[in-house]
């Protein structure tokens, strides 16, 4: 079963979490209970990454949910669009390992949690007969691979807001490019920050998010997390074949979604030495595990566009396990953070945070400098928030000791370097190579609509053109005109 972070709704089930994406009371959904795993390890250790997949899906939802053969399709299903064999392989660069998530359809890691996360939301649709509108914000990578995910899937509109000017060419060419039917599109004019507030705010009008069937793909969605622990456990197989050796994992941070998973993964038993938080300028995770203060700042644009965040969604969800579960005292903490933009700890529960999460953080000039230094020696390409997490293990290289005491460092490899293209060019002195699925894209044509920073805007987007895609359904094939509208209506810039 599953709470609310705030204390405000409780007992639903897995269906339900997904499908409320955004508790009513504005918390987040967690497990009442982090399963243990422990007595599992060994015996998952020969398990390919679908099954390993759907082993852990098996302990946060049961089988009268969703029946184990049923399940298991969906898991084989999902990671069968990957063009990797491993779906996530770990390779070794340098003295550290690289683990390689973006070998999915739009190569971003996103991939491993949204390809699923679809499948999921398909099956639950087609036995419910109930309709679906998503409403997600993306800092980049996000978006495509929600909407990769769910492109051409009966009864659901997906509405991906994006922030204008402010996600690399390559990213938006992937989201905009994307024609079928039910994929929308928004440039909005603003950070991603506020496309973040707005979804939200559509979400916390219940009203709204009852009639129209609101469902969440950012990471604020429980099921993304879950999906994306697999591979903190593949990767520990790999690299500790024989049970043995330390393990540390380096993970570019921007939402918290995806180091989170890491520490579910260390909650369930799964033996990791370290989990290191690593930031670009957008540094307020940084600031906080290193003084204790959660304090908002303006968003800058960086060359790592999907960690220029200002206010991460899912920390909420670790707080909730820092204050003791006291989803009162959560609760408090949210409301006054969203009042003055601060939330500070005392001594005592920040020593506990550094128990579980150190941090690094790497400026524009070091996020330059590590890419070029990676292309010249060893050869490697990194993505400018892979770098992120590369630099950051080497600032704690000394402190944490982990070269002298034999601990495997992982960097999470979240996005293939091509998909930076501007940034990968500016350190090494040439463009990164595309990939087939890429540069297809780069010069397809796009659909998408430019709107304002409000609220209200985006509401009457999705009302319009929920009302116009329904009566193209009533009208069927007579119904040309009214899809031409929409796609009048539709079209971007």
């Amino acid at each position: 079963r599953y709470r609310s972070t705030r204390g405000g709704a409780s007992g639903l089930t897995f269906e339900q979490a997904v499908f409320e994406g955004l508790a009513p009371d504005g918390g987040l959904m967690v497990p009442d209970v982090i399963p243990d795993a422990s007595a599992s390890i060994e015996r998952w250790r020969s398990l390919n990454f679908a099954e390993l997949a759907y082993e852990i899906a098996c302990l946060y939802c049961s089988e009268d949910e969703i029946p184990r053969a049923d399940l298991k399709q969906l898991m084989v299903k999902s990671y069968s669009t990957f063009s990797h064999p491993e779906i996530v392989p770990t390779v070794k660069v340098g003295d550290m390992y690289v683990m390689e998530l973006f070998h999915g359809p739009t190569f971003a890691f996103k991939d491993v949690a949204l390809q699923a996360l679809g499948n999921i939301y398909e099956y639950f649709l087609k036995r419910n007969k109930r309709r679906l509108t998503v409403l997600g914000a993306t800092s980049g990578d996000t978006g495509g691979a929600a909407i990769y995910g769910l492109r051409g899937k009966e009864n659901v509109e997906c509405f991906i807001l994006f922030p204008e000017g402010r996600v690399s060419k390559i990213q938006q060419q992937q989201m905009t490019s994307v024609l079928d039917d039910n994929v929308h599109c928004v440039a909005v004019k603003g950070t991603f920050d506020d496309c973040q507030d707005i979804v939200k705010a559509l979400f916390g009008d219940l009203g709204f998010k009852k009639q129209y069937g609101l469902g969440a793909v950012n990471s604020i969605n429980w099921a993304r997390i879950m999906l994306q622990i697999t591979y903190y456990f593949y990767t520990y197989y790999k690299i500790c074949p024989n049970g043995s050796g330390n393990i540390a994992f380096s993970v570019p941070t921007g939402n918290f979604g995806d180091i989170l998973a890491g520490y579910y993964a260390k909650r369930m038993g799964l033996p990791v030495k370290n989990l290191i938080v690593a930031t670009n300028s957008n540094d307020i995770l940084h600031r906080f595990f290193t003084t204790g203060n959660y304090d908002k700042h303006a968003v800058e644009q960086t060359c790592a566009p999907s960690m220029d965040i200002g206010i991460s969604s899912n920390f909420e969800r670790y707080l909730f396990y820092l204050f003791g579960e006291d989803s009162k005292r959560l609760a408090e903490a949210m409301e006054n953070f969203k009042r003055t933009g601060k939330l500070h700890v005392d001594a005592a529960d920040l020593a506990r945070a550094r128990e579980d999460f150190l941090s690094g953080r790497a400026d524009e000039k070091a996020i330059e400098a590590t890419v070029r230094a990676y292309d010249q020696k060893p050869g490697y390409g990194l993505c400018p928030h892979t770098a992120c997490g590369v630099y950051a293990a080497d600032q704690l290289r000394q402190s944490l000791g982990w070269q002298k005491a034999g601990t495997s460092m992982v960097v999470l490899g979240t996005a293939h370097p091509a998909k930076f293209g501007d940034c990968v060019e500016k350190a090494t002195g040439r463009p990164p190579i595309l990939p087939p699925a890429l540069a297809a894209c780069r010069d397809a044509p796009t659909r998408f609509q430019v709107l304002p920073n409000s609220n209200d805007s985006v509401r009457q987007f999705v009302v319009a053109t929920v009302a116009r895609r329904e009566a193209a359904a009533r009208g069927g094939g007579a119904c040309g005109g009214c899809m031409n509208g929409l796609r009048r209506l539709l079209k971007g810039r």
